[in-house]
């Protein structure tokens, strides 16, 4: 009897890997906006069970090297195109059209052991992060008067990843200026269990990976000059989580975009991200946003908001009013 169990399963399983697809959407890129566009996925698949949607994470960078490839329909990104990214796209006759998803803080965090710190300045964190650190800036004593003369260890996010270019850009003014001597990165995991087990460790990723460790990690305030200020879904839709706050985006392949199954899946990810963002740890953008953005879609509009601005406080209600009434 067991044997015809096992046998029926297979059979079950093989019938599953042949199945014949409608319409595929292959999807990759980063690990932040990655729990996002896999809770609009699976909700997606239960109601289109003909399409087939895959969602893979190989890094902000990497997933724009797929992209623009051909290898895939969407790229998730925790930061807009560079301009090198999009030259390559276009050089293979791929365009892309940028919409935001969701707004996400940058957590920075120490360990549940650590007992002396409970805010940082932008200023300290320049001073722990920025290149000349490199060799020099070693133990929390170095950062602070009063921190206590023990090892500081980093934990951050790899150099492919959307996350690094935006915290070097918003704490040492540049992005991929930094330190190179830390624990790097593209799995956030992996910096949540080094962190969470030394004393003297600080790190930083998604404000999502936080909320999911909270019981393994301590989060550290942060002070802009305007008192501390502690990550959550009212100081970073506000902005007052400056100047780590931050949009992630997908951006979709131009050859995509007429493809039916694309056109229901973007649909079908405006119309869920208010809920299904806040579920999986995220901030929901305003309402205004998605519906401007999806117009942006509809409406075929190439290229990205931040060309030629950053997206530190940006205000993204304003940038696509302004961009839906331009004529470039």
């Amino acid at each position: 009897m067991k044997h015809l169990v096992l046998v029926f399963f297979i059979f079950l399983f093989c019938i599953s890997c042949f199945k014949n697809y409608s319409g595929r959407i292959d999807i990759d890129g980063s690990s932040s906006v990655y729990p996002i566009t896999e809770a609009v996925a699976e909700e997606f698949r239960i109601m289109n069970g003909d399409v087939r949607v895959t969602v893979g994470v190989s890094g902000t960078g990497g997933g724009f090297k797929k992209f623009a490839r051909g290898e895939i329909d969407i790229a998730n990104a925790s930061r807009p195109i560079k301009d090198q990214e999009a030259e390559a796209a276009l050089k293979a006759g791929i365009n892309f059209i940028e919409i935001p998803v969701a707004y996400d803080g940058l957590a920075v965090v120490v360990s549940p052991q650590n007992d002396f710190v409970d805010y940082l300045t932008v200023a300290e964190l320049k001073k722990i992060w920025e290149p000349a650190a490199q060799g020099k800036i070693k133990s929390w004593a170095q950062v602070r008067q009063g921190f206590p003369d023990i090892p500081l260890r980093l934990y951050g996010a790899g150099t492919s990843s959307g996350t690094y270019d935006y915290f070097t850009e918003a704490i040492t003014g540049k992005s991929k200026s930094s330190r190179g001597d830390y624990t790097a990165s593209e799995d956030d995991n992996v910096l949540v269990q080094g962190v969470s087990s030394d004393r003297g460790a600080l790190g930083y990723f998604g404000l999502a990976y936080f909320t999911e460790n909270k019981n393994k990690l301590k989060l550290v305030g942060i002070d802009n000059g305007k008192g501390i200020v502690f990550p959550n879904d009212e100081t970073v839709t506000s902005g007052v989580y400056s100047p780590l706050s931050r949009p992630e985006f997908i951006y979709i392949n131009s050859k995509s975009v007429n493809k039916p199954e694309i056109q229901q899946f973007v649909k079908f990810y405006m119309e869920q991200a208010p809920a299904l963002v806040k579920e999986v740890g995220y901030v929901p953008l305003p309402d205004e946003v998605y519906a401007i953005a999806y117009q942006r879609f509809l409406s075929g509009r190439y290229g990205s908001l931040f060309a030629k601005s950053s997206t530190v406080g940006a205000d993204l209600v304003a940038l696509l009013k302004a961009d839906s009434l331009s004529t470039r």
